[in-house]
């Protein structure tokens, strides 16, 4: 059984799964909020009349959407609760996490590594992940375009789907066979769920266009999702379980968070001694959270020191070790 490697890092857990040393599939968490999997006793704050569905507020100030509420429940009403999807972040708002009311007993919102495990997988966690280019994985992801053979995707995604845009300079015959296979190992990478439009090349001949479904297939074949046919201007719509922001949400709709988060991997794994200097943009150094910082001093046992430097890119900053 192949194996997901997990970094339990400070505000967030990442995990990989490697095939020949390279990332096949990758996950993203950012703990602190609603996860799939938990069970949790909350309060019903708002239901429409003569509907099914509400929100409820849970002991962490977090908000649910909740559907299948039994009729007596009305607002006010206290409700255990499973959930079914974590908070989706989008550009100017977050989309709730969604919940059902369940007799089962509480469970804590389980850890990566223990999502991972309950879906079956062998998990092991690591100190750091092996040089297998998560770094290179991050900045496609931070924005939004990766090559392949003869062109590029653009990822860009949006409230209502994630689109893909498929661009190379190959006849648009061969740029779109040529993109099947790279496209299903991106989605895989990104780890990419709900509604997903992928822009092919227009094809205008009936067997181009089924060539292209029947290579999809194969290529998607152990990745559960449902897909319309491509159209004649090129367009497929997959649409596959959301139960987690992918890692293009997170770091796309949370720049600063994403690169406070990426900067604190970088510093544990700074192995020069001496006080430990975290350079970054401002936006960045706002979003680096004191506990955060306490933790980095606890794991590496050195001092921390922040530099703000406005002329950083939020990407790019770096950590470093300097005399005590």
């Amino acid at each position: 059984m192949a194996e997901w490697l997990v970094e339990e890092g400070i505000g967030e857990h990442r995990a990989i799964l490697l095939d020949g040393g390279e990332i096949a599939a990758a996950r993203i968490d950012w703990p602190g909020g609603l996860r799939r999997g938990q069970v949790e006793d909350a309060v019903l704050v708002a239901r429409t009349s003569g509907s099914s569905r509400g929100t409820a507020r849970f002991a962490g100030g977090e908000e649910a959407l909740v559907d299948r509420l039994p009729r007596e429940a009305s607002e006010g009403a206290a409700l255990r609760l499973e959930v079914l999807r974590s908070a989706i972040p989008e550009p100017k708002r977050r989309k709730l996490a969604q919940a059902r009311p369940t007799t089962a007993p509480l469970l804590p919102a389980p850890t990566l590594a223990q999502s991972l495990r309950l879906e079956g997988h062998a998990v092991r966690v690591v100190r750091a992940f092996p040089d297998c280019g998560w770094n290179e994985l991050w900045d496609d992801a931070w924005s939004g375009t990766c090559g392949f053979a003869g062109g590029t995707f653009h990822f860009a995604p949006t409230p209502a789907m994630t689109v893909v845009d498929i661009d190379g300079t190959l006849p648009p015959r061969d740029l779109a066979r040529q993109a099947v296979q790279p496209l299903a190992a991106a989605l895989r990478r990104f780890d990419v769920g709900g509604n997903i439009g992928i822009d092919f090349p227009t094809l205008e001949a009936r067997e181009d266009r089924r060539a292209i479904d029947l290579a999809l297939a194969e290529a998607l074949d152990d990745w559960p999702h449902e897909r319309t046919a491509i159209n004649g201007f090129g367009f497929v719509q997959l649409v596959a379980r959301l139960v987690r922001p992918s890692l293009l949400q997170l770091v796309q709709f949370d720049p600063a968070g994403a690169s406070a988060r990426r900067l604190l991997r970088q510093a544990e794994r700074v192995e020069q001694p001496g006080t430990l200097l975290l350079s970054c943009h401002p936006a960045v150094r706002q979003a680096l959270h004191a506990s955060w910082l306490d933790d980095l001093a606890r794991r590496s046992g050195r001092l921390v020191q922040l530099a703000e430097d406005p002329g950083l890119a939020p990407e790019a900053g770096f950590a470093q070790a300097v005399p005590a």
